[in-house]
């Protein structure tokens, strides 16, 4: 816990997902969040002794942390600089701007949107089309229960997901995230990093609550 930042005057960020009742497979669902300290994080909270402590960063929530936006190409940069790899989920934009990112891509090794954030990142019609258009080393757009799509260098993978009983979805791109990144880390093919990652996004959604339903390592390979 020693690079764990505590408040003691500040709260904690909390959000409320709003979803269809009882059918977390149909529609879109609405995210109320109170930001608390999930706004304060600066690039500068970073400091190169944790990042040579590590060999991979990841930023997710981008549009959440706004004091962390000004900085964060920077950081990107500092974390490359010290041989760490880096990943970004951005989740969507609420203004719609989506700027900037063309400098922030080019220092981002693996890129993780779903389909509406890469299309409207893009301004493509789909997310094949997005895929052609995102300049990454690699790329995984999540598409729901269709599986996702994958880009590296010159291959171009669509990957299907597993049957499970939907409960709830909360988490499960997050849980996609990780697994990409695993398969990244260990030097994996795309084919392989796409095929785990489908996996955990799906075995996450089996139970309610964000952290049920998370599967282990070797429960995910038992489907590779």
């Amino acid at each position: 816990m020693g690079n764990v930042i505590v408040s003691q005057t500040e709260s904690t960020g909390l959000s409320v997902i709003l979803n269809q009742p009882f059918d977390y497979s149909q529609g879109d669902r609405a995210i109320l969040t109170h930001l608390g300290l999930i706004a304060e994080l600066q690039a500068t909270d970073v400091s190169d002794i944790l990042l040579a402590q590590t060999r991979h960063l990841h930023v997710a929530s981008y549009f959440l942390q706004t004091k962390l936006q000004p900085d964060l190409l920077a950081l990107f940069k500092r974390a490359r600089s010290l041989g760490l790899t880096t990943s970004l989920d951005t989740n969507y934009d609420p203004s719609e701007h989506w700027r900037g990112f063309d400098d922030l891509l080019a220092v981002t090794n693996v890129f993780l949107p779903n389909e509406a954030e890469a299309t409207s990142l893009t301004a493509a019609e789909n997310a094949d089309e997005a895929a052609n258009r995102l300049k990454v080393e690699a790329a995984a757009i999540k598409l729901g229960k269709a599986g996702a799509l994958g880009i590296s260098q010159s291959q171009k993978i669509q990957m299907s997901s597993i049957p499970v009983k939907v409960v709830d979805t909360v988490g499960a791109g997050d849980t996609f995230d990780a697994g990409f990144i695993y398969g990244y880390l260990n030097d994996w093919g795309l084919e392989k990093s796409l095929r785990l990652a489908c996996v955990c996004g799906a075995l996450s959604t089996q139970a309610a609550g964000g952290t049920a339903a998370q599967p282990t390592l070797e429960e995910a390979l038992k489907f590779l």
